[in-house]
């Protein structure tokens, strides 16, 4: 059918518009941004000093993509009639467009005219949030300098401090940028001067715009082209040093790495070599992108750009490698430690039998997100599964979604774990994730001498108003060293804000600290962190009995503080989703061989003296006898019939 009604098409066509059938009938856009002149850019008349990297550094909703669109459109590298306002075009992915966030780092170049002199501009786009700061380092090395966007009603948040000091470090020049001051909450003044204490900013140096309008924001292109310096000078001729930031995955041609030129030329057919697997591959593409794939014939000095060669495996991509032609050595670029997995939980399939399907999508998934750890795992109850460890909790629910939008996944996720530290008596230190590997006892006879588990230094900042809420949010979550001090003064009391900074154990955070962070402060309160190291803890294993057989899915890591209340909920939880079993079952919440918590579910009984008529009182008490005699030995040998959709109403919070 499809074809018959392709060839009716084209017949009725005459001979250009036949040309432009044929393409869109095989899925390419064509119209008035024509895919000719992109392809016809010619990368070695962009030299050096006309060749700007740049990214934009913002916490999450400060209008980051808007910016980035506009952007694209007044350099002319999308058409705002063709992909109309609002699109959001670098945030490709379904979970970063419902949700509003961004979660994947993508590269766009753009050919600018200014002066007189056609500038490349290459924005490396940047996640806002603290779960995605492995996406952020991998862009700003390789950037010159950066956008610090802050929202002129919200102020300056959390993460925009985080990541300022991060580029800082890294030596690149900040433009501050204000940002949504056509709001009628926009507190221009106010905002600049937060920007002065806090980064140390001349309000003199910060544009004011409007990135859903477009005010301003020719003056951002100006300050990108005037402020931030070009990339290292150098020539075609020097050997060639690559810089690999970042890759994906493409089915039909395997790994494509994007990486900057620091010095010679790149062109199709090169055979190039990795300075960390020291294997060689051959160039088969290479381009830029404009913010889609478009060929060139050449990458120069300085160019971001991408490269497809005869790579098939993901993790041959090593995020900071420097490439180099084969048989020209150079030395490699200082890399940056791979990111760190601080949040383990265990996925699984609600059905067994889909298990081989739900590898294949984790493995197809982690090899456009290489910070995702995976490892097989089995349970008695749930089957066999998968153990990933993930950067955060929002990271870790960014990766489901995925699963569920991109490859249709029906599955199961338990509590989600931190890695905790085992210092033995011996000495030996051992890093478990899993709680069913944890130790049942720890005591004076256990081989274990002190239990670690990861802390996090905390910052907060949150209106005034709202700082009694915080500190008491922070003290049920077992803070310490607490400090405050005020960000700013405003005008009255109530438009003050307070920075808050305290040492909290990650396991706290990865739980619901979020959540209750952003219900007691009306959503005001914006939250960063950064790893700290160990500390020793009381920690415990909690065990969930039911009818005295644990089960393994549910074993979980609790502070000493938290046992009772944590037992009591989840107990609770257990007797209202676990179905009634024809015989008494004792659901118990267990630490060692101390119960903390039980809750008994009431058997199924069948009224067995309904159908007699008459008779003695003690006929119908033998009957009475009888069923209790089975009951008791049906809850001797029975096993509880616990089905997975009881699992998944247990742990999908």
């Amino acid at each position: 059918m499809n074809i018959s009604w392709r060839r009716a098409c084209l017949q009725v066509l005459s001979s250009p518009q036949r040309q432009w059938g044929i393409a869109a009938c095989r899925g390419f856009r064509s119209s008035s941004r024509s895919d000719a002149p992109k392809s016809s850019v010619r990368m070695e008349d962009y030299a050096c000093d006309v060749i700007r990297n740049f990214s934009i550094i913002a916490h999450i909703d400060h209008g980051k993509s808007t910016l980035a669109d506009r952007l694209l459109e007044l350099t002319g590298t999308i058409n705002k009639k063709e992909v109309g306002r609002n699109m959001q075009v670098l945030d490709k992915l379904k979970v970063e467009r419902e949700r509003g966030i961004t979660v994947k780092a993508q590269t766009a170049s753009m050919i600018h005219q200014y002066a007189d002199r056609n500038y490349l501009l290459n924005l490396i786009d940047t996640p806002g949030h603290v779960d995605f700061s492995w996406e952020v380092s991998r862009s700003l090395a390789a950037c010159q300098g950066a956008l610090l966007l802050v929202d002129a009603s919200q102020g300056v948040q959390a993460q925009s401090i985080s990541v300022f000091h991060i580029a800082k470090e890294r030596g690149l020049t900040i433009i501050p940028v204000l940002n949504k001051i056509d709001l009628p909450a926009a507190q221009p003044e106010l905002i600049a001067s937060q920007m002065e204490s806090t980064f140390g900013i001349n309000p003199a140096d910060i544009i004011s715009i409007s990135a859903k309008t477009g005010k301003g924001v020719e003056a951002v292109l100006q300050a990108v082209i005037e402020r931030i310096p070009p990339p290292p000078q150098s020539g075609p001729k020097d050997p060639v040093k690559a810089f690999l930031f970042d890759s994906l995955y493409d089915r039909y041609r395997g790994v494509i790495s994007l990486v900057n030129i620091q010095s010679g030329m790149l062109q199709k057919g090169d055979r190039i070599a990795s300075c960390h697997t020291r294997k060689k591959y051959e160039i088969t593409d290479i381009g830029i992108m404009h913010p889609e794939e478009v060929p060139t014939s050449s990458l120069h000095p300085g160019q971001v750009g991408y490269i497809a060669c005869n790579m098939k495996v993901s993790s041959e991509a090593h995020i900071g490698d420097t490439l180099h032609r084969v048989g020209e050595p150079v030395e490699p670029m200082p890399g940056f430690k791979p990111s760190k997995a601080m949040v383990f939980a265990g996925i699984f399939p609600i059905d067994s039998s889909d298990f081989p399907k739900l590898e294949e999508s984790i493995k197809r998934l982690t090899l456009t997100d290489r910070s995702v750890t995976v490892q097989r795992e089995s349970s008695s109850a749930l089957g066999q599964g998968c153990r990933l460890g993930f950067l955060g909790t929002l990271h870790m629910d960014v990766f489901r979604q995925r699963l569920e939008d991109e490859y249709d996944a029906n599955i199961i996720i338990t509590a989600p774990t931190v890695p905790y530290k085992l210092i033995y008596r011996d000495g030996k230190e051992v890093f478990i994730s899993n709680p069913t590997e944890f130790p049942d006892v720890l005591g004076v006879g256990s081989k274990v001498a002190e239990v670690q588990e990861p802390v996090v230094k905390a910052s907060i900042i949150v209106p005034e108003e709202y700082f009694g809420e915080m500190m008491d949010l922070c003290h049920s979550h077992r803070a310490e060293e607490l400090d405050h001090r005020y960000l700013d003064t405003g005008s009255d009391s109530s438009s003050s804000r307070i920075i808050l900074n305290c040492v909290l154990p990650l396991s706290e955070v990865v739980t619901d600290f979020f959540d209750q962070l952003k219900g007691r402060s009306s959503g005001f309160a914006s939250f960063d962190y950064e790893d700290a190291g160990y500390q020793k803890s009381d920690l415990s294993k909690m065990v969930f009995l039911l009818n005295g057989k644990p089960v393994d899915a549910l074993a979980i890591i609790v502070h000493k503080s938290a046992q009772d209340k944590v037992g009591r909920a989840w107990v609770k939880k257990l007797h209202t989703v676990i179905p009634r079993q024809l015989f008494e079952l004792p659901i118990q919440a267990v630490i060692g061989k101390k119960v903390i918590a039980r809750e008994t579910l009431s058997a199924i009984r069948k009224d067995v003296t309904a159908g007699l008529y008459g008779g003695h009182y003690e006929r119908k008490m033998k009957h009475l006898e009888n069923q209790k005699e089975g009951k008791k030995r049906m809850k001797r040998i029975g096993t509880v019939d616990l089905p997975q959709e009881a699992f998944f109403d247990i742990l999908k919070k």
